[in-house]
């Protein structure tokens, strides 16, 4: 509705598959490699979203792959099917970088030179941002946004000059993605104007909110215009009061929220409790309102202890296919129960319809 049909399908919609089709306890852990445990938190959480992962499992992206130097697909795919398939403990979270530098590397050894372990950092994050630093803490949100774009620029690197509506049907964008839409109405003549936005992740403001669902409230409240900040009515052809209300218009199949606790200008961060449901129902802060729950479960929860943006740690808790929740802690990986993985300092919350 409002919005024109994509030209070319790239993934078929039909072979997505939202429940695991391999049923196992949790898989390695991740050795921290210099202040890596953001890379490792959003890396474990990426691995342990269900679609995600039956798609990687199969090596169908690789098989199909032509796509010279960096690919982030083959990249992931072969650090879910290192992890998932691992019998040892913990395994190194750039050996995957073997991927994309086509070079044979003769042992574990070479990993753990401290000049090895760089150039391959330096590599594999100059593919995914080049403000990314080897060796320096980074913000994890950050870093998921990087690593699911670059996901997505590889499943649309075989196309070129495709319309939007294309572009969002990409196995990516179609597990991640959704759509907001921004309405805007004219208090003079009551003009509505609408307008779509694709998204991977919602981020939410918790300032003045103390659950996930009153931070949604929040988002979908509308907006008073006036002022400097009014709006100009096609209509009325002039500047006008108007409001305007942001919902969500396509849901995505896996829904991420990011709760905003830090300070952009200062660093600092908001430490106080926002509680989160393990099921949540989309369905009120819809374009559509009305009609059947629309159903989330909760599958992983990232989190951030310390006092600040410019230091603490990154950790979290993921759902296993076993359907049993762990905490994963750079190499560490220990069984929790669900009460506790929903009593965190959540910075990420990963949902699934």
């Amino acid at each position: 509705e409002g919005m024109a049909p994509p030209k070319k399908i790239l993934f078929p919609p039909e072979k997505i598959c939202m429940v695991w089709q391999q049923r196992q306890s949790a898989g390695a852990g991740l050795f921290n490699v210099g202040n890596t445990c953001f890379l490792n938190a959003v890396l474990q959480c990426l691995t342990y979203t269900p679609p995600l992962a039956n798609y990687l499992l199969s090596r169908e992206h690789s098989r199909a792959c032509h796509q010279q130097g960096f690919c982030m697909m083959c990249i992931m795919e072969a650090h879910v099917n290192k992890v998932l398939h691992s019998s040892v403990s913990a395994i190194l979270p750039l050996a995957v970088l073997k991927v994309f530098t086509r070079k044979p590397l003769q042992g574990l050894w070479q990993l753990f030179f401290p000049s090895r372990v760089r150039e391959l950092q330096t590599s594999f994050f100059s593919g995914i941002g080049e403000h990314f630093q080897p060796g320096r803490e980074e913000d994890a949100h950050d870093f998921l946004c990087c690593t699911v774009n670059a996901m997505q620029r590889a499943c649309l690197s075989a196309s070129s000059d495709l319309d939007t509506s294309s572009q969002s049907t990409t196995i990516v964008h179609q597990i991640f993605g959704g759509f907001l839409r921004s309405r805007v109405t004219c208090f003079s003549c009551k003009a509505i104007s609408d307008s779509y936005e694709a998204f991977l992740d919602v981020p939410l403001d918790i300032k003045a909110a103390s659950s996930l669902t009153a931070a949604l409230e929040d988002f979908v409240t509308p907006e008073h215009l006036d002022g400097e900040n009014c709006f100009k009515c096609n209509k009325c052809k002039k500047n006008v009061a108007a409001s305007k209300r942001f919902t969500v218009h396509c849901a995505p199949k896996v829904l991420t929220v990011c709760l905003k606790r830090f300070d952009c200008f200062t660093g600092g961060k908001i430490s106080k409790v926002v509680e989160y449901p393990e099921l949540l129902d989309l369905r009120p802060y819809m374009s559509q309102a009305d009609g059947e729950p629309l159903l989330y479960s909760l599958y992983a929860v990232l989190v951030h202890s310390g006092v600040s943006c410019h230091g603490g740690h990154y950790f979290c808790y993921t759902k296993a296919s076993n359907g049993l929740w762990y905490q994963m802690d750079d190499e560490s990986v220990e069984l929790r129960c669900i009460d506790t993985a929903l009593r965190q300092q959540a910075y990420l919350l990963f949902y699934a319809r």
